[in-house]
This record gives C-alpha cells, structure tokens and sequence, in this order.
C-alpha cells in the first residue's frame, strides 16, 4: 500500500504518545521530526487470532491502543481548551510462505526462521493505528513490504541467536542489523515499513485523525 506524505495542518498543534517499547519505532518517529511520550500496552498478543495477517496486525495495534487507553483518565485528553493526543500503536508480522511468523519463542525456532529466509524472501505485513483522544477518531491502515535474501552462512545465523536480539522482533527479521545487512539482495518497498513503522502512512494517518470527524 503506498501513502504519500501528508504534512499535519501548520496550525494544528497536537502531542504525541507512542504506545510501543520498540527501540526501532521510537527511533523512526524521532526521524520524522516528532516530540512524544512513550506507554507500552503490555497485552498478551498470543491470545488474538486471526488467520490473514493483514486482519491480525490492525487487531493487534489496536487492542494495544485499547489497553493504553484503558489505564489512563480519558477526561484528562478531552478537556476544553486541550490539544489533542494523539496515540500510535503498530505491529507487524513476518509472511513466509504463506505463513506468519511472530516473535521467535525458542532459539531453535529463530534458526529456523532464519534459515528459512537464507536465499529466498519474506513479506513483512505492518498496521498503524492513530487514535484522537479528544475526539475519538480512530485512523489505520496496512502496508506490505517484501524483503529477498542472498544465501546466509549458518555461522551468521548462529551469531545473531547468541546476540538475542532476533527474540525482539516479528519473524527475527534485523534489516539493518550489520550482519544481516550484506545478506538483504532488495527490499521492494519502505524500509521503514520493514523495520516497523512506515513514514508516510504514519504521516497521513496523523493528518487524517486531527480532521474533525
């Protein structure tokens, strides 16, 4: 799904809050120019299903949503005279062959994973969600990205297991990580989508939630 960038109003003044611990997000929307707060949802994602990724990551983002509203005093946003909040929730999944991959929940399931991507390509499947908390309007949409891999030697593989990191992200998919980086052949599509939160549809997302219902 392409999204062109699409500046908030210069006269609209709003605050941010980024409902997600994800080093990667943060980073991204800090690029984008943006101020905000961080709560993270703390949600058991394994107990929400769905059998198209596409349905499951916007249910996901915004389940999260609903849990970070429901531990704050919504009143407090929609007050007279109050900017508007706005909250960004996301997640994202790793397509292989027809099937989802989430977080790594063993080392012996981020080998496979791995392995499985050596040589051939993934689709990474991302939702963003944002969420007025005056008004209550609620924006999101979908955006899929495909990455293709060279041949990756075990040695790698078995090095970023023993870093950690790949238990931290959707399929164990590290773009950018520099061992995983000289393996990517192509990313056809955003790579800020790939690494979590695509750029222009979070932009036009923000724009379409501070436009009044």
């Amino acid at each position: 799904m392409a999204a062109e960038a699409t500046p908030a109003p210069p006269s609209s003044s709003f605050q941010l809050i980024l409902g997600s611990s994800s080093v990667a997000r943060r980073k991204i929307l800090a690029e984008m120019g943006y101020k905000f707060d961080v709560m993270t949802a703390n949600i058991d994602e394994k107990s929400i299903r769905r059998e198209k990724p596409e349905e499951l990551v916007l249910v996901l983002a915004e389940a999260k949503a609903d849990a970070i509203m429901s531990r704050i005093d919504i009143s407090d946003y929609r007050k007279d005279g109050v900017d508007p909040t706005l909250l960004i929730t996301s997640d994202i999944v790793v397509v292989h062959k027809g099937i989802i991959k989430e977080k790594p929940a063993s080392k012996e399931e981020a080998s496979q994973f791995l392995k499985g991507y050596s040589g051939g390509h993934v689709s990474t499947v991302g939702s963003v969600v944002v969420t007025n908390l005056k008004s209550g309007k609620r924006c999101s949409a979908v955006d899929i990205a495909e990455v293709y891999f060279h041949e990756i030697p075990d040695e790698v593989i078995q090095n970023l297991i023993d870093e950690g990191v790949v238990f931290n992200v959707a399929g164990g998919l590290l773009l950018e990580h520099p061992l995983v980086l000289p393996f990517v052949e192509a990313v056809v599509g955003s790579t800020d989508s790939v690494m979590g939160l695509h750029k222009a549809l979070t932009e036009k997302l923000i724009h379409d939630a501070l436009v009044s219902p």
